[in-house]
């Protein structure tokens, strides 16, 4: 009797791991085929979405294209001056608002320097506007001359068909680190005391920038600074005028936000080079990459604005949740 029972004991726990084990294959199966079947279907539908957008794009671009009749100077400079101009005066007139009258508080709360521009001395605004028109008409329009000159001869420039977004993404990539490269070092370069007194420290007038000094600066350093390391890639890339506008605009409004003195929610963080503002000698690049190796970020990296140098996810400004360090009485 006891060693009936003592089998039937060890019969129901093989029976008990064995319906265990179907289980979880049955769980683990099933689970398997619905994420199997829910990827499937996402792509599918991400594919479509992607050849609706792909193919209406290359439809419009068309249009545009025979609409100015294969005009390519036209063509160019409608894409590489007029929609990165819109896109730079559209963002910086929302953010001038702001800087004027104090309104509306969603932005003018993410001050990054409280008390700073608030509200901004609107005689230098005025001459900021003067300078940055300047730059864009008389020196950044005849540097798109010899630049059309290049793409032409890459012949991609003006092609009917459209590069894909895929390969956009690839060449956004290489503009980024040319730029990174370019900017760092001629921007260290007109730190040098000599070509800082008589270039960049025209630029550095606004310890609190605002987003139009952006492109504040002497000629010469719009050329060198703000120019070249923008132009560069897409003329080592031969890229399509469409990726062009797209890449100047881009460039255009995220060195505005860099400059703009608020830490806005979902955008990136402009507490790097506002910090750059405030010191002078720290944080001379765009990504921070080459600071970082080069030991030009070591102050910064010691600060609260460093802790603050983030994309912000919520609503409540950096400045209220991360606050600076209350001053040691004297």
């Amino acid at each position: 009797d006891a060693a009936a029972h003592t089998y039937s004991c060890c019969f129901q726990q093989e029976e008990k791991l064995w319906h265990a084990l179907k289980l979880t294959a049955y769980v683990f199966g099933t689970g398997l085929l619905t994420v199997t079947a829910l990827v499937h279907s996402l792509s599918w539908y991400v594919q479509s979405i992607w050849d609706f957008l792909g193919h209406f794009c290359q439809t419009r671009w068309l249009e545009f294209y025979y609409l100015y009749e294969g005009d390519e100077w036209t063509i160019f400079l409608l894409g590489a001056a007029l929609v990165p101009a819109l896109a730079f005066w559209c963002f910086n007139g929302i953010l001038m608002v702001a800087d004027v009258t104090g309104k509306p508080a969603f932005i003018t709360r993410y001050r990054i320097q409280l008390g700073k521009n608030d509200p901004v001395d609107t005689k230098k605004l005025r001459q900021a506007i003067y300078v940055a028109l300047f730059n864009q008409f008389f020196i950044s329009l005849p540097m798109l001359v010899p630049m059309f000159s290049v793409m032409k001869w890459w012949g991609n420039t003006f092609s009917k068909e459209l590069p894909t977004f895929h390969w956009f993404l690839v060449e956004l990539s290489i503009f980024t680190i040319v730029e990174e490269i370019l900017f760092y070092y001629t921007h260290r370069l007109v730190h040098l005391p000599l070509l800082y007194k008589h270039i960049h420290k025209k630029h550095h007038e606004w310890t609190s920038p605002i987003g139009v000094v952006s492109i504040y600066a002497h000629p010469v350093e719009h050329i060198l600074s703000n120019m070249l390391p923008v132009m560069t890639g897409p003329m080592i890339m031969g890229s399509h005028i469409v990726s062009i506008a797209a890449w100047f605009s881009l460039a255009l409004v995220t060195t505005s936000i860099s400059h703009c003195g608020y830490h806005l929610p979902f955008l990136p963080s402009p507490e790097f080079h506002d910090f750059h503002h405030l010191k002078f000698n720290q944080c001379y690049g765009v990504l921070g990459v080459l600071d970082y190796l080069h030991g030009t970020d070591t102050t910064f990296r010691q600060t609260k604005a460093f802790e603050r140098h983030r994309v912000l996810l919520s609503f409540t400004p950096l400045s209220e949740s991360i606050p600076e360090a209350p001053k040691r009485a004297e």
